[in-house]
Order: structure tokens, then sequence, then C-alpha cells
């Protein structure tokens, strides 16, 4: 059998020899590694604020549905009723964060969003390069292990994660899935480095945000419960956590604990072709084949290696897909952005493959085979450059059109700015605007997504006061006020206006009466 090297030898720092000066000791490099972790974060943290402030992207529909979350619960009107669906993971973050006022919970969920997204390619750095390592240290080849296979393997596994399709799309629309992906890598990574109790948490974090995760933190539970009885209290306390976020809360607000699972019934992205080629079909989407072929190429490696890490990872990404396809067939979507986590693990599984071909497999020879290994990098590397062109090309025109959404996001609030704010739109009626908008329309008037129209033809059918604020060709916003009470007419008369770009105006202008026509 092989040798098992100790995680602590593996971890521990270089010893500095006796009699060393005073000055080695606190040498810049120690002082880096010592505090490693912290100016990780902080630099990941001012990464992510200029990266935010760059791209001038603003949320996506259910962001600004959890943002409303976190406001009506210091108001104490919090519903769960309408779109989105209950997630408990942001709502960790909006609450408090709702403390600071409107404009800043928004630029804190931002900044936290992406740091915590991107913080993903570390984790996934991370695992790569420990596994890299280790596998070379307990063949016996330190040389390969110091130099540069490990840092290769993590290199390529970090920006594959940051590689999968639509990925920045949904970090800069500051969606909770890449940050799952992030909780989830930083699991196994954390109980790798035997970092137990944090291995526990961040699973939480993750069972926070997709149910999919829990099949696997209840085997963690249980693992733990018995090679690890210090963490008991943490894993009952972990079990009471999850359930009464999921379903307390919604219980209490609504008096629905499935909540959650009712409303992702309702999705129109359902599969309605084969459910099990379908989700198969979604997640093999996420990647480019030859990084599936490289992570395939990995897993075989494993077997003759008995690598029982990378076996482990490699379990895990079918038992997640088995568990969509299962999803898909009980009704939910099964959206391709459901499984990031387990093509997250293929790109680290790719990774290792890497290491372990610049390492030159040196259990199994050496020389030419080396080489063979470094000429294979090489081919894999040139056979994604262009599918690597292709999505920056596709992300910089996503990244055009959000910016578009952007400024139609701040016409909306001017206009509403210039017609007396979100108080005289309410005074005349309930707001509403294309699906597109409603949770956007929802956070600048403070209310329930679900008191926020967003299907204008029928709620135009319908006898209550409403007003009607949609976006127009020309660019700009349309506000009518429909079905208006004979005794508000006079002041919600001010309200037929629109906020539109002209040339004469590129910044816009406030038209009174008709205006342009909307588009709905």
């Amino acid at each position: 059998m092989r040798a098992v090297v100790s995680e602590s030898s593996l971890e521990a720092l270089p010893a500095v020899e006796q009699g060393a000066p005073d000055r080695m000791k606190a040498s810049p490099w120690s002082v880096l590694r010592r505090h490693a972790w912290v100016l990780t974060g902080v630099g990941v943290v001012v990464i992510s604020a200029l990266l935010v402030l760059w791209a001038r992207t603003r949320p996506g529909y259910d962001p600004y549905g959890w943002l409303v979350w976190g406001y009506q619960t210091l108001h104490l009107k919090l519903n769960l009723g309408g779109a989105p669906s209950w997630k408990p993971l942001p709502y960790l973050f909006t609450v408090p964060y709702a403390l600071a006022g409107h404009r800043y919970e928004l630029r804190l969920w931002m900044i936290t969003a992406v740091a915590i997204s991107l913080s993903g390619s570390i984790f996934a750095g991370r695992i790569a390069y420990r596994i890299t390592r280790d596998a070379g240290l307990a063949a016996g080849d330190s040389r390969s292990v110091r130099r540069y296979a490990p840092v290769a393997a993590a290199v390529f596994a970090g920006l594959a994660v940051l590689g999968l399709e639509d990925y920045m799309h949904y970090v800069l629309s500051v969606q909770s899935d890449p940050m799952i992906v992030t909780f989830c890598l930083a699991g196994i990574d954390m109980y790798l480095s035997g970092h137990y109790r944090w291995a526990l948490i961040f699973g939480v974090l993750g069972s926070l945000g997709r149910p999919e995760v829990w099949p696997f933190l209840g085997v963690y539970l249980v693992w733990a419960w018995f090679k690890v009885p210090s963490i008991r209290w943490m894993a009952a306390g972990a079990v009471a956590v999850i359930a009464f976020m999921w379903f307390g809360i919604p219980w209490i607000t609504n008096g629905r604990p499935d909540i959650a699972g009712e409303l992702a019934l309702r999705s129109p992205r359902e599969l309605h072709q084969n459910k099990v080629f379908g989700t198969i079909g979604r997640f093999t989407e996420l990647q480019y084949l030859p990084l599936w072929i490289a992570a395939l190429a990995t897993v075989a490696i494993a077997i003759v290696r008995r690598n029982r890490p990378v076996l482990m990872l490699a379990a895990a990404v079918v038992v997640w897909v088995v568990i969509e396809i299962a999803f898909a067939f009980h009704g939910f979507p099964a959206l391709s952005r459901y499984m990031f986590e387990p093509a997250g693990v293929s790109a680290v599984l790719a990774g290792i493959g890497v290491g372990w071909a610049l390492a030159g497999l040196p259990e199994l020879g050496r020389g030419w085979l080396k080489w063979s290994g470094v000429a294979a990098v090489g081919v894999l590397v040139v056979a994604l450059v262009p599918g690597a062109l292709g999505r920056l090309r596709a992300e910089r025109t996503d990244l055009r059109l959000q910016r578009g959404r952007t400024n139609e996001i701040g016409l909306l609030q001017t206009t509403m700015n210039q017609l007396g704010g979100y108080h005289a739109v309410r005074a005349c009626g309930e707001p509403v605007t294309v699906v597109e908008f409603a949770s956007l329309l929802a956070w600048d008037t403070r209310l329930d997504v679900g008191s926020v129209g967003y299907l204008p033809g029928v709620e135009m059918r319908r006898r209550y006061p409403i007003v009607l604020l949609l976006p127009v060709s020309a660019g700009g916003w349309s506000v009518r006020p429909w079905h208006t009470r004979r005794q508000q007419r006079g002041q919600c008369s001010d309200l037929r206006a629109s906020y539109v770009l002209t040339k004469q105006h590129p910044t816009g202008v406030l038209v009174r009466g008709r205006g342009p026509e909307a588009r709905a």
C-alpha cells in the first residue's frame, strides 16, 4: 500500500533553523503566509468592488426580489407568496444589509455576491493543487511536486470554473448560483484540509442555496458524527438551522412551509422533452468537449491509481446530476445553472489531470512519457482556445446588453422621481409593468413582488386602480394611471406622462400627456 502523507505534515510551514536571526522569522514572505487568508479576502473584495463599478450592471430578476425580502423583513411586512421562489441563502445577507438603507443594501449585496462568486476559482485551484501535490508526494516524486505541476493544475481549474457557460453573466447580475459553487468547493477544500468545522459551515451555506446539497451534507454529517465527535453539537444545530430557514420562515410569513417547492413547479422553463437526456444535455453544455475529455481521463487514471479523493469528486458529480434528473421528473425546471456545482467540480478534475500530465505520471515511467504529458496539455489548451474566445465574445455582448438594461433601470427611477416619487405612484393604484421589471419595480416602490402586477393586458381588464409603468421603444418609460377612482383623478392625472430620450434631450425629458407608444 502507498504511504499516506499526513495532512499536518503537508500543511506545516518550513521550520526556522535554531539560532536564525529574528529578522528571518519576520520576513515579508513569512508575514504574507501567516496572513494569507486575510490578505486574499481583502484583495477579492477590492477587486469585486472595482469590477462592479467598471461593469455598470444591475441585479437580475431574482436578486431584486431578495433585496425586497430584506427591506420588507425590517418593516415586518415580508410576504413570500410571489416570485422569486424562497431561497434562504441571500436572505442571510439582505436582511442585515437592509439596515444600511435602500441604496446601500443594493451596493453591499452586489459586492458581496461578486466577491463570493469569484472566490470559487480560488477554492477550485486549492483543491486541484492539493490533490496533484499529494499524489506526487505519495509516488515519491518530490521534484515535480515542488515545481510547476500543482500550480498549473490550480490555474487551469480556477480558470475553467470561471469559464463555465454564462457563469460571468450570473456573477455580474449578482445571482446566488456562483456563490453556491464557491461554498461547495470551499466545503470540499476544508474537508481535504482537515478543517471539519469549516467544512460543515460551508456545507450549511450551500444547503441554504440549493436543496441538491442536502444529500451530500447528510452523508458528511453522518460521517462527522462518528469520526469527529467534537462537532456533534454543530451537526445538530446545522440540521435545525436548515429546517428553520427553508420551512420555518415561509410557515411564519405565509403559512406555507413548502412555498419554495410550490413556486418552483410553475417554471415556464421546465423540460418538456426527455427528462434524462434533456438534463444531461443541459449539464454537458456548461463546458467544452476537450475539458470533459480531460476530466474523464483524470477519472480513468484515478481508477488505476486508486486515488480516493478524485473518485469521490467524480462520484459527487454523477450523484448531483442524478438528483437533478429526479427533480426534473418531479416537475422542477432542472436549469443549467442548477448544475454549476458539478460542472465546477468537473473543472477541478480536469485541472488535476493537467497537473498529473505535467508531472509525467511518475509512477508509470519517466522520459518520453513525461514530455508526452506536456504535449497532451498543450493540445488541450489549444483545443480550448477557440471556445474560450467565443465565450469572451459572448460575455462582451452580454455585458453591453446588461449595461443597456442598467440605463433603462436608471430611467425608471428618474421617471418616478420626476413624478413625485414612489409614494405618488402607490397613491394612485397598484404598480404594473412587464414581467422583466416586476421585481425591480417592487424594489423601487417598497412593495413585495407579489404586490406588483406583471401582466399589463390582464391588469387593464380588471376593475381596480393601477398605474402602468412600461418601457418605450425609443428609450425611457411611459406612466399611465388606469381605472383611477373619481376622488383621485385630480392628483393622479399628473402621472400621465413619459420620460423619454430624444435628439434634443439625450439624457431624457419629461413629456406630459400621451407621449410615445409603450412596449408591453
